[in-house]
């Protein structure tokens, strides 16, 4: 579950192309109104009901969608809203305890709840033959869970929901920082100047009785809407909504909140020193409007035009002119009663915030005297035709637009409508909301500087205040249970409420691959799929952090930044309009084992796409100036990287288990030493390694075979280069004794953890067994690690375990973030679990792995971009192209001797390192308890004497 500034997913558009499901790739495309199919019905409660046919996949989404957030609160009960998703994710009257988080996995769907200032939902994608017993499970949240609430699961939830705060905001960077905006935006008692997640106080002081009243008064039927997309039968679909939603209450009269935008009388500057931010941040955050209003289209625009690309007037002055900051963003956020537009720049080390203020300053003055260029208004649609696709690429992605348009914007198909709008915006439009709701007026600012650096600060600026948690020992209504489940006469009904049965198995079906060759040398690999005009492609070259050494760690992530930037013929900005008049997404990244170029684009666009990833390939820029730029944008990441505990953990995890001889034990980014050591003349000797006989070229999308070879032939007859011998490294012996790592992060809410040690390469053959043999003990929140730390004790937000693939050996690695005086209980918990791991496996164990796993591949391979996965690990691992079937296969011949081997080669707990960030000052003397010899490192990972 978690708490959302915002939910629409809504993507905008001047004009669209259709496709319909049997239409080839090759058919011309044309220009129509884009429209998303539904049917919607209203059941006699008031639950307005909207169904969408999507049978692309046999897979089912649904969302339901509940009118009340955090806007509906009272002050002194903030953060109940979202408090009360997470209590509605327990039991219900006819559904058993921890089934939502238990069983919808091991049916092999997933699910999940979001709350934000507006609105709460919950939804799920789930094989169809799971398509009615997640109507069962939705029906009985909604309808039948108040009776079943106890005080125990209060107390518990009150647990995880403080450390979801702890996790998102206390122990985050700039994470108080939406709360010191929101209480002087707007005035006291409106409904926005509270956080979604609410204080703790409040959440503490929650009783029964307040649960009860919040549901009685908002989680009626008359006030929800649901949305069903996928693969179903439409009037069979109708009779099944009708029994398992029909006798739902509809709940008392909600009135519509009438907008409630704010007007500032002056301007209030405020600072806050951060525990956790290494780098100074200002925003400027201006009252506007509502979601719906028209003035939104143009708000979203004129975002763009002010910082969305290299050319426009703030990213000039603040990033290209006076080097205060490596980016700038601007954007309108609007919700259901009140709108913000925000201006946000996190500088670069030690820059004052008085700076960056006036170079804001400067860049507004020279929009209203500059104003933009048709080709850039022309860009920013071009890019939203593209992202309206994906927008709604997948079946939840439909019913999200479908549930939030009905819900808020009283159309379902309220997508149409803004498409229209969005084209009708007009040079005017834009000029107007700048003038109505920026230029010369009041706004919120804050300077949120690293702590004892109040000089950064915007001068005169007031200092803000935040109720901060102290970290105390483990109080005894801390910990929590289970305990006994409510006793309640059950609701009547004319139905039977049990749950149903499994519908007619889907089967999994392995998508069609074709291959070919380029004359260079490059392997293609394709899948065709015609269901939208949309294509999206990679090109993998193996080496890159591979080919680092350590002095120069990052040379391999620098160089192919760099190549973003520009070409022979192009400067940086006149590349990226071209790219974005396509309406078509280009990048070049660097990764741990090879570097690729990622790009998207409508399928009408792709020869004019291709041909710009030629360009960039072949002739990048090498600019002295962008080099300089982008070396102090690298710097200030890695500054900011500082901030984190999870990145302060995961790297010095990898350092530990991978040692000091071997690259993977240095960040992919490389470190603020190795940055300072490369020169423009180093990245120029790297790029020659960027070669096509170490490449593959992977597309998946609208497209035929045929085209595609046809486009690659220009890249095939000009990219040369040799063969590419990637440098053996050598891997420490594992350390026998198992060892604890202490960092220290002052005043740390949580700890966070890693655990674990290196395992294996994902061209071992056991690889796919220990991803197997993992998905009982950390697959998820139906893993044992989550509803143990999470579910039981309230000690966490959540608790995974995992192998990733990489063509060296990977580390198997258990980790988490958890109340800070739940550390050593919680090290305790992940040892003793994973020590009886294996002995206790069981048959019912393997039967539940293999039905969750070969359930969940029948969602797992939806998207184009999980399609185009298959095809990367096809050519990065050797794997054969039906892998997934006889993987698949292999799952199914694996007995329990076998899962049990796995789990004891490669998840031996006698020699897993152990990684714990954390406030030392009240957890180092705990950790020394857990019996295992305790290491203090710095953030660096160096011994502290």
């Amino acid at each position: 579950m978690k708490f959302l500034s915002s939910l629409c997913i809504s993507a905008l558009v001047l004009a669209v192309s259709s496709c319909s499901e049997n239409t080839s790739s090759e058919t011309k495309e044309t220009k129509t109104e884009f429209t998303l199919d539904y049917e919607k019905f209203v059941l006699d409660n008031g639950l307005e009901v909207i169904l969408h046919k999507d049978t692309s996949d046999p897979i089912v989404a649904v969302a339901t969608m509940v009118h009340v957030g955090s806007n509906r609160e009272k002050p002194g009960k903030t953060g109940f809203a979202h408090f009360f998703e997470h209590m509605s994710f327990n039991d219900s009257e006819n559904v058993p305890v921890g089934a939502n988080r238990k069983m919808i996995p091991e049916w092999g769907g997933s699910r999940n709840g979001g709350t934000w200032s507006d609105g709460t939902v919950y939804y799920e994608v789930v094989p169809k033959d799971a398509f009615e017993k997640i109507l069962w499970i939705d029906s009985d949240r909604l309808g039948y869970m108040i009776n079943t609430v106890t005080e125990a699961a209060l107390e518990r939830e009150k647990q995880v929901v403080k450390n979801e705060k702890r996790q998102r905001v206390d122990n985050s960077p700039y994470g108080y920082t939406d709360e010191i905006i929101r209480k002087n935006l707007y005035p006291e008692g409106h409904p926005y100047s509270w956080t979604v997640i609410g204080a703790l106080p409040d959440l503490q002081a929650a009783t029964l009785e307040d649960v009860k009243e919040f549901y009685k008064a908002y989680y009626g039927a008359a006030n929800a809407s649901l949305v069903i997309a996928g693969d179903i039968n439409i009037q069979k679909t109708k009779e099944l909504v009708q029994q398992w939603f029909g006798e739902i209450p509809s709940g008392p009269e909600v009135p519509m909140l009438e907008a409630q935008p704010v007007t500032l009388s002056e301007t209030k500057s405020l600072y806050f020193e951060d525990n956790f931010a290494k780098l100074p941040e200002l925003r400027m955050v201006f009252p506007s409007v509502e979601e719906y209003n028209k003035d939104v289209y143009a708000l979203e625009i004129l975002g763009q035009l002010l910082s969305g690309s290299k050319k426009a007037p703030l990213y000039t002055k603040i990033v290209e002119e006076n080097k205060l900051a490596p980016n700038v963003g601007t954007y309108q956020s609007s919700n259901e009663i009140a709108g913000e537009f925000i201006i946000r720049v996190r500088a670069n080390e030690g820059v004052s915030l008085n700076d960056v203020k006036n170079a804001v300053v400067e860049g507004l003055t020279d929009f209203e005297e500059n104003g933009f260029t048709d080709n850039e208004l022309q860009r920013i649609k071009a890019e939203q035709e593209t992202q309206l696709y994906y927008g709604v690429s997948t079946v939840l992605n439909k019913a999200f637009q479908l549930v939030q348009d009905n819900e808020f914007g009283n159309d379902p198909g309220f997508i149409t409508k803004r498409a229209k709008f969005i084209q009708e915006v007009s040079r005017e439009d834009i000029m107007r909301v700048y003038n109505t709701y920026l230029k010369d007026k009041n706004y919120v600012m804050t300077s949120v500087v690293p702590n004892g650096a109040k000089e950064l600060a915007v001068a005169n600026a007031t200092e803000a205040t935040v109720w901060q948690e102290e970290i105390t020992a483990m109080k005894a209504n801390e910990e929590v249970a289970q305990g006994e489940e409510a006793e309640y006469e059950k609701t009547p009904s004319k139905y039977d409420r049990s749950e149903p049965e499994y519908g007619d198995a889907p089967l999994f079906k392995m998508p069609e691959i074709w291959q070919a060759e380029t004359s260079n040398g490059m392997n293609i690999y394709g899948i065709e799929n015609n269901e939208l005009p949309l294509v999206t492609f990679s090109i993998t070259i193996d080496g890159g952090h591979r080919l680092d050494t350590k002095d120069k760690a990052g040379l391999a992530t620098f160089t192919a930044d760099l190549m973003n930037e520009g070409t022979a013929t192009k400067t940086p900005a006149e590349l990226e309009e071209a790219i974005g008049l396509l309406g078509s997404s280009l990048r070049i990244s660097g990764g741990l084992e090879g570097i690729t170029i990622s790009g998207s684009c409508l399928t009408r666009n792709f020869e004019e796409t291709l041909a710009i990833v030629e360009e960039m390939l072949l002739q990048p820029r090498w600019d002295e100036k962008e080099f300089n730029r982008l070396k102090q944008e690298t710097e200030t990441n890695l500054k900011g990287r500082e901030a984190n505990p999870t990145a302060i953990a995961s790297i010095n995890f990898n350092k530990l288990v991978y040692g000091d001889d071997h690259i993977y034990g240095v960040p992919v980014s490389g470190t603020l030493a190795s940055n300072k050591n490369f020169t423009l003349e180093d990245v120029k000797e790297f790029y020659t390694t960027v070669s096509p006989k170490a490449s593959n070229f992977h597309v998946a999308g609208n497209i035929s075979k045929s085209r595609v070879q046809d486009a690659l032939k220009g890249l095939s007859d000009t990219w040369k280069g040799e063969e590419i011998t990637i440098p053996k490294q050598q891997l420490p012996e594992i350390n026998p004794e198992s060892v604890v790592y202490f960092i220290d992060v002052p005043d740390a809410k949580q700890s966070v953890l890693y655990i674990g040690n290196l395992a294996l390469s994902a061209n071992d053959p056991n690889a796919a067994k220990l991803g197997f043999a993992n998905e009982i003990l950390g697959g998820g929140s139906s893993g044992r690690l989550f509803q143990t730390l999470r579910i039981q004790k309230g000690y966490t937000y959540g608790a995974y375990s995992r192998i990733p693939n990489r063509t060296d050996v990977a580390p198997f690695t258990i980790s988490s973030s958890v109340r800070a005086n739940a550390t050593l209980a919680s090290l305790k918990i992940i040892r003793d679990m994973v020590n009886a791991y294996g002995s206790g496996f069981t048959e019912e164990d393997v039967a539940l792995t293999k039905n969750k796993i070969i359930k969940q591949n029948t969602r797992n391979y939806e998207s184009l971009n999980a399609k185009l996965n298959i095809l990367e690990a096809i050519s990065q691992y050797n794997k054969p192209i039906d892998y997934i079937n006889k993987e698949q296969e292999m799952l199914q011949k694996m007995t329990l001797d076998d899962f049990k081997s796995v789990i004891d080669t490669y998840m031996p707990e006698e020699t897993f390192v152990y990684v714990v960030v954390g406030d030392k000052a009240t957890q180092f003397s705990e950790v020394k308890k857990f019996g295992k010899k305790v290491i203090e490192l710095d953030i660096y990972g160096n011994p502290v004497q």
